[in-house]
């Protein structure tokens, strides 16, 4: 128990400011339910939710999902009134979920907010929480403390009454045990493909079906607007190969910042506990600290022993079986006594009796790691980086608004701008509307470019930022309109798709004729492919359709035969030879299909608790007006 609290501390710090701290610092514009000045999306049982508020949380929405994706990601799906509504409903889910809670009494005591709120590492200063920091950051999103403090109060709330429901959900062993059965039932299959390509010879188009294909799907064949561009870019990565930053800055931050390259003592200490709850009754204590005082006595006797006595007698389970070791730890890992004792005690010295609300300890150093200051030379690179990247995005800001005026002032030129970047004029291969190739053709890009301005007045584009740090503009030098592909050009593509569809048609025709056989007692001449074992969730070779038959199949009396059309094959015959059921259904296997059962049950509960509460609310959408004007980041 206390060596897990030590190992997983961390972890849930982190946990908790990645949940908490971007949603807390950026979607509280309206906490304040008066309301203001910004317009409103959305009213929640009178609760408001403001157009700022839904731009930031779809934002924060984007910045996770690029982590995510990497170079998949595509802005694109997030400009879209569907994805605006989502994050919209997600907003209203909180606040429902926070009314709710304070309406049921739950709390949350001002101990647990102010540890969430001292593992943000935002808030950190030298590893440790500070204070003045805190209210640094605040202030700079214009936001008081109380206010920060309130949301996180109400972001835990809410998580305790999703949590009440989420993480209560039942599955009966039998239940699991029929789910175990039916997931793990295996069925050897044979298969025999009817293929379209047998029939391609029989398949016949004229020239009156492919005209009226084309008549009729003109939108395949249509060819959207293309660009040839000459573009600009104003880079903050660019400007960084430019910036240069002297020996005697670098030495002078070193020494202004010296604690900044300092690692803070560590200590590793092994330790026995003999748990006892701090609210048990005074016989309990004095049973505890007496066998406690046993134990002292034989570690001090022979101290060699130590780790021998902690495996037999430790009641810490997670550093017993290493002989109570807990690894190495700096300051503010530990609980304050156990602390205080551990960095009070020289290496290899045993601690008197350290009470916590964990029991008694008894604590024996083992090592330490004294604190060190990293040398200037091995610091050296590593500020020159950072001070030529912080000279570089000032150099960024300071250009970017004159790169955009300019591009603006001068919309028939790139010149000045480019000279005011220090780059070059580019250009650009063809550009097809809507069909964005990432940086810097990303799909704002390309909607700038292909703007009726900029085609019809050849006109700059506006500078838009293509990735963080990173404006382009552009301007027209070739331009294609739309247009729709001569039947000439595309008939012989037409030919082929209708002689496909017919061939796999009369594949399926043939499909469907051979498997009334087979189901009535007759025995065509087929070619069966080798066994092989299909379960409801390994599907090998086969779609999740036909799989779907063979399971579905009476197994009373083998074989059963069953097929289906496939758009890869034309027909596929399935002969289902035997049934396997799955190994002797274990308390280990039985345990994680519950646990998993109870998980999907649970999260069931709480979206049946999320609807019913949404269809007692008071809700007022103003939505898709306002959706509209909000702008997704690239």
């Amino acid at each position: 128990m206390f060596d897990f609290v030590h190992e997983k501390k961390r972890l849930v710090q982190i946990v908790l400011a990645i949940i908490i701290l971007p949603f807390a610092l950026w979607g509280v514009s309206s906490y304040d339910k008066s309301g203001n000045a910004a317009e409103v999306v959305a009213t929640v049982n009178g609760i408001k939710v403001t157009q700022q508020e839904l731009e930031n949380a779809l934002h924060q929405q984007q910045d996770r999902m690029r982590q995510q994706l990497g170079a998949n990601f595509d802005v694109a799906m997030f400009d879209t009134p569907e994805m605006k509504r989502a994050v919209l409903d997600n907003l209203v889910s909180q606040r429902l979920l926070v009314e709710r809670a304070k309406a049921a009494k739950l709390a949350v005591p001002d101990e647990q907010v102010a540890q969430v709120i001292a593992g943000i590492d935002a808030f950190h200063d030298g590893g440790k929480f500070d204070k003045k920091r805190y209210e640094a950051v605040l202030a700079n999103q214009n936001m008081a403390p109380m206010t920060f403090e309130a949301r996180v109060r109400d972001e835990l709330l809410g998580q305790q009454m999703q949590d009440a429901y989420a993480q209560n959900g039942f599955a009966a062993n039998s239940v699991a045990d029929n789910v175990i059965r039916l997931n793990e039932q295996q069925r050897v299959v044979s298969v025999s493909p009817i293929s379209f390509q047998s029939f391609i010879t029989q398949a016949k188009v004229d020239d009156a079906a492919l005209k009226k294909y084309y008549e009729q799907n003109s939108n395949e064949f249509q060819v959207q607007e293309q660009a040839k561009v000459e573009y600009v870019k104003l880079s903050v990565d660019d400007l960084l190969a430019k910036v240069d930053v002297s020996h005697e800055v670098v030495r002078k931050f070193y020494d202004d910042h010296l604690s900044d390259f300092g690692t803070p003592e560590e200590r590793r200490a092994a330790h026995i506990l003999i748990s006892v709850r701090a609210a048990a009754s005074q016989a309990e204590q004095d049973a505890a600290k007496a066998r406690a005082e046993l134990l002292l006595q034989q570690a001090k006797q022979n101290p060699a022993k130590f780790a021998e006595l902690a495996k037999k007698n430790s009641q810490d389970p997670g550093s017993a079986t290493k002989g109570g070791d807990l690894g190495y730890f700096g300051r503010g890992a530990m609980v304050k006594p156990f602390e205080d004792a551990t960095f009070a005690l020289k290496v290899g010295e045993i601690s008197g009796l350290v009470k916590s609300d964990f029991g008694y300890h008894i604590i024996q150093l083992v090592a330490v790691k004294p604190s060190r200051i990293l040398p200037f030379d091995e610091a050296r690179e590593g500020i020159a980086n950072k001070l030529r990247q912080q000279k570089a995005a000032d150099k960024f800001a300071e250009t970017a608004e004159k790169f955009s005026n300019a591009v603006y002032e001068q919309s028939d030129t790139l010149k000045v701008a480019a000279d005011l970047a220090g780059a070059k004029i580019e250009q650009s291969g063809w550009l097809i509307k809507g069909a964005a190739a990432g940086e810097p053709w990303t799909a704002k890009m390309l909607q700038a470019i292909f703007n009726d301005e900029v085609v019809k007045n050849k006109r700059n584009t506006a500078a838009i930022e293509v990735a963080a740090n990173t404006l382009v503009a552009a301007r027209i030098r070739e331009y294609k309109p739309a247009s729709v592909r001569a039947l000439s050009e595309v008939q012989e593509m037409i030919r082929q798709k209708l002689l496909r569809q017919l061939a796999l048609e009369l594949a399926a025709k043939q499909g469907k004729s051979t498997l009334e056989q087979l189901q009535g007692g007759n025995k065509p001449t087929l070619s069966w492919g080798a066994a092989q074992s299909v379960t409801r969730a390994q599907h090998g070779s086969l779609d999740a359709g036909l799989v779907r038959q063979i399971f579905q199949a009476n197994a009373a009396k083998l074989p059963q035969f069953v097929g289906a059309e496939t758009a890869q094959d034309g027909y596929v015959l399935v002969r289902i030879d035997a049934v396997k059921e799955g190994e002797a259904i274990d308390d280990a296997k039985r345990a994680r299909y519950v646990q998993q059962l109870r998980q999907l049950t649970g999260e069931e509960m709480s979206h049946a608790y999320l609807t019913d509460a949404k269809r007692q609310a008071t809700i007022r959408v103003t939505l898709p007006e306002a959706v509209s004007k909000i702008e997704t980041k690239e």
